[in-house]
């Protein structure tokens, strides 16, 4: 089969690799059709996160059919059409069973291997899933591919975020950094209730995307500090959903949010501090929340809303590329050019 493999920093390829076996009755074999490149990839591809193997498959997204079952699996059957979480999931340990499958005790993440120990990602023709029937889960027929993909990862995690928020209707919130997490986290908090949401980001194509989605766009900058103070009265926002995962990010939504706010926290931080101090946060009694989205939980709960016309969410993949043209793809991807919001590997 062929995968796209790490290299080294900013360096991926495309390369000829053995086909995934059973190695446990409980996996299984996914023949893949869809698989996602998302912005914690490129904490990989770019060395915020070191440790991973050369030659470990990337990606942590991917749709596809069952072509093998291990003598254990029970749920599932050769020839289903499937979506994963970006964790593989037991389905039976004290966290699956409430609701935080992303601490399964036995979950692993697609797309690490580090000293020769962990699991390839789904960026290959082939992929092999552990504790299938935890893990996988059947798409409905009025479900494409492509939603099934954000459904794994995307919009489950803009969701996450949405709630930790605890928005209402009342409130007025933030959305620092507007990919597809941000917009789609601005898509769920509409649909739990949110009127007034303000969307920070750099990019200005971006800010388009979120005003199309009922949010106020601003620039990325210190006038959003000020902008949003004086509509709150000097207060600030009552929740800031960051998810960039850099320090400017952190340090924006810690200034923008008012006393006793929540700063909801997805975007993934690799710096070893923070940038703003306990004291900082106890003096402003902030409500700090994080953590991986349960995946596989939201997919139980989001799917019937993407099938039955709720949400909309295969516009939200703009560029398609087959796995030859990966270096490109990374490129077009890390880089945002002709404005790539999310970008997939398709297979065909």
């Amino acid at each position: 089969m062929q995968g796209i493999c790490f290299q080294d920093i900013q360096k991926v390829a495309c390369k000829q690799l053995a086909d995934p076996i059973i190695e446990q009755p409980t996996d299984a074999i996914v023949q893949v059709s869809l698989a996602g490149l998302c912005g914690s990839d490129l904490h990989v591809y770019y060395g915020r996160e070191t440790g991973i193997d050369v030659d470990t498959v990337m990606g942590h997204e991917l749709v596809g059919t069952i072509v093998e079952t291990g003598s254990r699996v029970g749920s599932l059957s050769i020839g289903d059409r499937v979506y994963a979480p970006f964790t593989t999931n037991c389905g039976d340990c004290f966290y699956c069973n409430s609701g935080l499958t992303a601490r399964c005790t036995s979950g692993q993440l697609f797309g690490w291997v580090e000293n020769g120990v962990g699991l390839h990602g789904g960026q290959s023709e082939l992929v092999r899933v552990p504790l299938a029937d935890g893990t996988l889960k059947k798409i409905p027929e009025a479900v494409s591919d492509a939603s099934a993909l954000l459904l794994g990862d995307n919009f489950s995690t803009g969701y996450f975020c949405a709630e930790m928020a605890e928005v209402s209707a009342d409130g007025v919130y933030v959305v620092v950094g507007c990919g597809t997490v941000g917009l789609l986290c601005i898509m769920a908090a509409r649909h739990l209730g949110a009127k007034t949401i303000y969307a920070l980001d750099l990019v200005p194509e971006r800010r388009a995307q979120a005003e199309s989605l009922g949010a106020i766009a601003m620039d990325a900058n210190p006038a959003a500090v000020a902008e949003v103070k004086l509509k709150t009265n000097g207060r600030g926002a009552d929740a800031v959903m960051e998810l960039v995962g850099l320090p400017a990010a952190q340090k924006l939504a810690f200034d923008i949010i008012r006393p006793g706010g929540i700063m909801s926290v997805v975007g993934c931080h690799c710096t070893p501090h923070f940038s703003f101090g306990p004291m900082d946060a106890f003096d402003k009694n902030l409500t700090y929340k994080t953590g991986r989205c349960p995946a596989r939980a939201y997919m139980d709960r989001l799917t019937d809303l993407v099938a039955d016309g709720t949400f909309e969410l295969d516009s939200f993949i703009s560029r398609r590329f087959g796995i030859e043209d990966c270096v490109e793809a990374y490129d077009i991807f890390s880089n945002r050019k002709d404005g790539c919001l999310k970008a997939a590997i398709e297979f065909g």
